[in-house]
C-alpha cells in the first residue's frame, strides 16, 4: 500500500452544532462566542472561546471533571447507573456554565465509552433532557482528525510531520501526519481505564499483572508498526497529547498547580516514562494520591495509562516524546469555529 492510498482530508468532521437561542444575532456581530466538549471515557472537558481573527482562537473559560463515564463498561455492554449519574450532572453544570458565558453554539462529542456503549441512545435521550445538550458519538477516526487540530493549534514552532499518540481512558488513537495532510490514523482498544480494569487489580499491581498489560500493549502497537500505519521517515516529530500524557509531564515537571505552558512542548523520554511507571506501579493507591503533579482522582489509573505510553514510545521506536496540552477539546472549538464564522465580503 502506498503512503498516497492513507490520504485523508483533515476536514469534513461530522460534529452537531448546537445553538443557543441568541446565535443568529451573534454571528450578526463581530465577536462569536462558542464552546467545545470532549465527552471522554475517564474526563469530560469544557473549553468556551471565541475567534482571534488569525485563524485561532482566545480562550475563555475552560473546566473540566473526572466522572469515568466508562467504569465498568464491557465490550458491546452498557454504560452503569452511577457513572452515568456523574457525567449527567457535569454536563448540566457545563451547559449552565455556556449560559453565563454567553455562549452562542456548543459542539459536544462523544469517545470510546459512548462509541461502544449497548445503552448510548438511552444516554444520548438523557443528556438531551437532562442537560439541555446533543452529544454525538464521533468514529476513532474524527477523533483523532481533531485532535490533530488541537495540537497543531498549540506547538509552536508548528512541525510539518509528526505523529500523535492520543491516550484516552477508552481507547488510544495515532495519527500520522504531513502538514495538515492525514497520512494514516488507527484507533486502538488501548485504553488507561481499559487497561486498568482488565489487568492491574491489584493495589499495587502485581509484576504478573503488569506483564499481561505491557504484553497487551506492546502486541497492539506491534500490530500498528507492522503496517496499519504507513512507514515514516525522519525528521518526525512523535507528539503526546491527553490526560495520561499531560500528567507524566507534570508529575515530571513537579507542578503544585498544573500550568499548561509549561507542560505543553516539554520533552519525555522514554527512559523517563520508564522511571516514572516503576514508581508508580510500586506504589499503592493511597500513596500515589499524594504525588506532586499528579490529579488524585487520576491516580487510580496513572499506571495503566503510563503503561501504554512506554509501550507505544519502545515499540514504534521512538527515545521521547513532545508533550501537548492542546487535543481533542480545542480542536473540537477550533472545527466549531470554523463552520459557524460569518462570511467575508465578497466570498
Amino acid at each position: 500500500m502506498t503512503i498516497a492510498d492513507w490520504r485523508l482530508p483533515i476536514d469534513g468532521v461530522g460534529l452537531t452544532v448546537f445553538p443557543i437561542d441568541n446565535l443568529q444575532s451573534s454571528i450578526d456581530n463581530d465577536v462569536m462566542r462558542v464552546a467545545a466538549i470532549d465527552v471522554g471515557t475517564n474526563t469530560i472537558r469544557l473549553l468556551i472561546g471565541e475567534a482571534d481573527g488569525a485563524g485561532g482562537y482566545r480562550p475563555v473559560f475552560a473546566a473540566q471533571e473526572i466522572t469515568r463515564l466508562g467504569q465498568g463498561l464491557r465490550p458491546t455492554g452498557p454504560l452503569q447507573p452511577e457513572p452515568m449519574r456523574r457525567t449527567l450532572a457535569i454536563l448540566a453544570r457545563f451547559r449552565r456554565h455556556c449560559a453565563d458565558h454567553g455562549v452562542t453554539a456548543i459542539a459536544a462529542a462523544g469517545t470510546a465509552a459512548l462509541r461502544e456503549a449497548s445503552n448510548r441512545e438511552e444516554f444520548q435521550g438523557r443528556v438531551r433532557d437532562e442537560a439541555d445538550l446533543e452529544i454525538v458519538a464521533i468514529s476513532g477516526e474524527d477523533e483523532a482528525r481533531l485532535t490533530l487540530l488541537g495540537v497543531r493549534a498549540a506547538l509552536n514552532p508548528l512541525p510539518l510531520c509528526l505523529l500523535t499518540l492520543d491516550i484516552g481512558g477508552g481507547s488510544t488513537e495515532l495519527l500520522l501526519a504531513d502538514g495538515q495532510c492525514i497520512l494514516g490514523l488507527v484507533s486502538t482498544g488501548l485504553g488507561a481505564v481499559k487497561v486498568t480494569e482488565t489487568y492491574l487489580k491489584g493495589d499495587p499491581p502485581t509484576p504478573a499483572e503488569l506483564d499481561a498489560a505491557t504484553r497487551a500493549a506492546d502486541g497492539r502497537f506491534a500490530r500498528v508498526r507492522r503496517g496499519e500505519l504507513p512507514p515514516w521517515t525522519d525528521p518526525l516529530l512523535f507528539v503526546g497529547t491527553a490526560g495520561t500524557i499531560t500528567t507524566l509531564a507534570a508529575i515530571d515537571l513537579a507542578l503544585d498547580a498544573y500550568d499548561s505552558a509549561r507542560v505543553t512542548g516539554h520533552q519525555l523520554t522514554q527512559e523517563r516514562i520508564s522511571a516514572l511507571l516503576a514508581d508508580l506501579a510500586h506504589m499503592p493507591l493511597s500513596q500515589r494520591r499524594q504525588v506532586r503533579g499528579l490529579e488524585p482522582a487520576r491516580a487510580d489509573i496513572i499506571v495503566g495509562g503510563a503503561l501504554i505510553c512506554l509501550s507505544a514510545l519502545r515499540t514504534l521506536g521512538f527515545s521521547a516524546l513532545t508533550v501537548s496540552d492542546g487535543g481533542l477539546r480545542e480542536g473540537i472549538l477550533l472545527d466549531l469555529l470554523h463552520r459557524t464564522k460569518k462570511p467575508q465580503a465578497g466570498c
